[in-house]
């Protein structure tokens, strides 16, 4: 009997794969088999990790359409096919919501929900061509839950959430299952700035999370393998948590 779970063979482009949550679930895949393409726009950190993984290494600035596009057909091409697309790329920038201005909340919008849009809709005709293909877009309990400090954050990831459905009902037909992993407070960069801007938020999430800990990127590389292979190829529309029990406390 094959293994489900194996992605010999198949072709993933990770965006945001040179760091933290997008760099575990880039090697998660790497292990299982898969041909790599990490994207991002720190040259550097996409060199590091093209070399770790052995991948192709894209840099790009996700926030503009055209670069974002040009960015899924140059994996497809170098890698001669796309099977598996991870739209991991994000940004946020914490303030209270009266403080925002227009072009920060853009910002925020343009890299986490915009361009996750955009590369999914590129990578859609490479797909079809493939004949079948998987989509997992990185998403946030910020969808489930309101955070005084991240209006448009929680904005864009909640639309992921519905991007994800919406896709996942359009492509099923193409055997293109798309789904949306919601981490929960994971140790990585981004998280350890907001410890130092958000008062008393290491305490709340140690005492709020049934596992006892913060998650580390290294949680997250199962559910990518799970969501990118055969094993999932009837699971499709869903928005899974993995955040240690967090969002199932009332």
């Amino acid at each position: 009997m094959s293994n489900p779970f194996d992605l010999s063979g198949k072709a993933a482009l990770v965006t945001g794969g040179n760091g933290g949550i997008g760099l575990a679930m880039a090697r998660a895949l790497a292990q299982a088999g898969a041909a790599l393409a990490v994207a991002g726009r720190d040259a550097a950190k996409n060199a590091a990790a093209a070399r770790e993984l052995d991948a192709v290494s894209l840099s790009f600035d996700l926030a503009d359409p055209e670069a974002c596009r040009a960015m899924v057909d140059e994996a497809a091409r170098r890698l001669g096919r796309l099977d598996i697309l991870v739209n991991n790329a994000g940004t946020n920038i914490r303030k209270a919501p009266q403080d925002y201005s227009l072009a920060e909340w853009r910002a925020v919008l343009d890299t986490n929900l915009t361009a996750a849009f955009i590369a999914s809709q590129a990578a859609y005709p490479h797909m079809t061509r493939a004949g079948r293909g998987k989509i997992v877009n990185i998403g946030s309990m910020m969808s489930l839950f309101g955070a005084s400090f991240a209006a448009p954050y929680g904005a864009s990831k909640g639309g992921v959430v519905q991007l994800t459905k919406s896709l996942a009902a359009a492509w099923a037909k193409d055997h293109i299952q798309v789904n949306a992993v919601l981490p929960g407070w994971i140790d990585t960069a981004l998280t350890r700035r907001a410890r130092t801007e958000v008062d008393g938020l290491h305490e709340r999430v140690l005492a709020r999370t049934p596992a006892g800990r913060w998650g580390t990127p290294e949680d997250l590389g199962g559910i990518a393998v799970f969501l990118a292979s055969a094993a999932s190829d009837f699971v499709t529309g869903t928005a899974i948590a993995v955040d240690g029990g967090y969002s199932s406390l009332a």
